[in-house]
């Protein structure tokens, strides 16, 4: 069997190879329907688009996206042709978490803001919304969640997205991208949602790039409806907005999941269906992760633990120094490590 990988998909290529799998790794964006005449599965990320274009005439029968979105994907496509397709669902909730996490305390240290008492609007709480919701309530926020499939679904506890805005200190998105329908997500953020904001000092985006009007955050953040902005995901990527790039208090090329412990996650998914949807019933050839040295910080607290494992300000100032780079800076990533893999020993000094 033949499978055409994305070469950014890490752990993968050695992983089919010891499976028997013929692989040819290529960058994702160039994949094309040459490529895949007599290829019988598909591996990749956001950056290529499966589609009729793509797949037509081709052997390819599996798809496996090594994300959580998978809105690249033309499932009905897939599924009028008899294509399988799975994504990596909740592969990168942690790294995510960690993104924001790191964000709220950046932004709270340079501000010299206790984000205890504050209110946390939370944007959709599949796998990492839901993460965020129960880390905000254990530092002492008040958190606010919205997320219209499953209210629809039964769940309580749900507000409006206009008492999101009305009420929320911080706000960050994590909805699924919908372009159309009931649960329509594109644009979600449009200028009649930052019209409606009471007192947001800090809004971010780690889902996907075209859930907030990128056009009509620059104008809240020029008119003070908005405090200021983290922006991972962007419209048009790699081409975003360098006024709104300039604009915002954290930029990053699209990297909130990129940790080691998500991106083996997502591998390791993609992998068991793969290996499920061909039979194939050995063990499971993946490599461990080596756990990294660990990390002394001066104080004890969260945020200063959490802020030694990673900071955004280092990939923000790297981006905003060099947008053109972007397409390079997500590619050749280095990828973090999660707080869990860390042993943390706190230094401190004792006078006799």
């Amino acid at each position: 069997m033949k499978a055409v990988i994305d070469e950014k998909i890490p752990y993968l290529r050695e992983a089919l190879g010891a499976m028997g799998v013929d692989v040819v790794a290529l960058p994702g964006s160039a994949i094309g329907n040459g490529d895949l005449l007599d290829a019988q599965a598909l591996f990749v990320r956001t950056r290529t688009r499966c589609d009729a274009a793509l797949l037509t005439g081709t052997a390819v029968r599996f798809i496996g996206t090594a994300t959580i979105g998978y809105d690249h994907i033309d499932t009905g496509y897939c599924k009028e042709n008899g294509i399988v397709w799975t994504n990596a669902a909740g592969c990168n909730a942690g790294a995510v978490l960690q993104y924001v996490q790191s964000v709220i305390y950046s932004w709270a240290r340079d501000n010299a803001r206790a984000i205890a008492g504050l209110t946390l609007g939370i944007v959709g709480v599949g796998e990492i919304g839901s993460r965020v919701a129960a880390w905000a309530r254990s530092v002492g926020m008040k958190v606010l969640a919205n997320d219209p499939p499953k209210g629809d679904a039964g769940v309580t506890g749900l507000v409006t997205l206009n008492e999101i805005a009305e009420q929320s200190d911080i706000i960050t998105f994590h909805p699924t991208l919908n372009v159309e329908g009931p649960y329509k997500s594109y644009h979600l953020a449009d200028e009649a949602f930052f019209a409606a904001l009471k007192h947001c000092c800090l809004l971010i985006n780690a889902s996907r790039g075209p859930v907030v009007d990128n056009d009509a955050l620059l104008a809240a953040l020029d008119n003070g409806s908005v405090g200021c902005a983290a922006i991972d995901v962007w419209e048009n990527e790699p081409e975003i907005n360098i006024d709104l790039l300039n604009k915002v208090y954290i930029a990053t090329p699209h990297i909130a999941g990129y940790s080691a412990e998500g991106k083996m996650n997502a591998t390791a998914i993609v992998l068991n269906e793969f290996a499920r949807y061909v039979g194939y019933g050995a063990e499971m050839p993946l490599l461990q992760l080596e756990k990294p040295e660990p990390i002394a910080v001066d104080a004890g607290g969260e945020q200063d633990v959490l802020l030694a494992i990673y900071s955004p300000l280092g990939d923000s100032g790297m981006l905003k120094s060099a947008p053109e780079t972007f397409e390079s800076l997500r590619n050749n990533y280095k990828l973090r490590r999660e707080p869990g893999a860390y042993g943390i020993v706190t230094k401190c000094e004792v006078e006799l």
